[in-house]
């Protein structure tokens, strides 16, 4: 089939709106600009994949940088920033014990939200 026949079968809408009701009750339901923008950023966040491999060596057990260093094979600082960015999103936190800082994840939300999305992708179809 060539491009002109596929462009030919695509169906598109000759109104503006078809289901005023439907499209006013979302409206009226639709969450602010400012927290859509929060959501983004949230999701933003477990956009990338040495982020996603501390999340998950977080939930196993509470680890220093040196150690999640020597796990994901990368260096002290490129852990520290990827962990200032889980830190100021608020997926982990963080306390010392003299000069040792151990980093575990901020609450159970981000467990659950890290399950919801693995059980997702692996979802049979």
């Amino acid at each position: 089939m060539n491009k002109k026949n596929k462009e030919e079968k695509i169906c598109t809408c000759k109104q503006t709106i078809i289901h005023d009701d439907v499209v006013e009750n979302i409206r009226q339901k639709m969450l602010k600009e400012d927290t859509l923008s929060s959501l983004a950023d949230f999701f933003k966040v477990l956009g990338d994949a040495t982020r996603i491999k501390i999340i998950y060596a977080l939930f196993q057990s509470e680890m220093c940088v040196c150690d999640i260093a020597s796990l994901l094979n990368m260096t002290q600082s490129a852990i520290s920033h990827q962990l200032r960015v889980l830190k100021s999103s608020r997926f982990v936190k963080y306390r010392k014990e003299g000069k040792v800082v151990y980093y575990s994840l901020d609450d159970e939300h981000i467990k659950n939200i890290f399950d919801q999305g693995y059980c997702h992708i692996n979802h049979i179809k």
